[in-house]
């Protein structure tokens, strides 16, 4: 097993929440893996992904529990960000609330 390979299960040190939501994407939070490596953190703690009501600000009514949210940068942006997170050394904390779905 490679020291990048991520498959072994260890406590995080330091996590940073991250809020998803149509003003902050999988982009943006590319931007800040470095910064938030450099301080320390092992663990990004990341709100919902799936995809919510439109205009959701905080991904908990999710109305689609098999696509990422499509606000945030679908399948394309979270596989850079995914990279970004493991050239870092990080790894990826992810809220999910399997028994909330929102209601259109």
């Amino acid at each position: 097993m490679s020291e990048s390979d991520h498959s072994t299960s260890t406590p995080p040190r330091a996590t940073y929440r991250l809020q998803f939501n149509a003003g902050f994407t999988f982009a943006d939070a590319r931007k800040i893996v470095a910064y938030l490596a450099n301080l320390g953190v092992s663990d990004a703690y990341a709100s919902p992904i799936l995809t919510p009501r439109a205009g959701s600000r905080h991904g908990y009514d999710i109305t689609d529990h098999g696509a990422l949210n499509p606000e945030l940068g679908g399948e394309e942006g979270f596989a850079h960000f995914s990279a970004a997170l493991s050239s870092a050394g990080m790894d990826l904390i992810l809220d999910v609330v399997p028994n909330h779905m929102g209601i259109g």
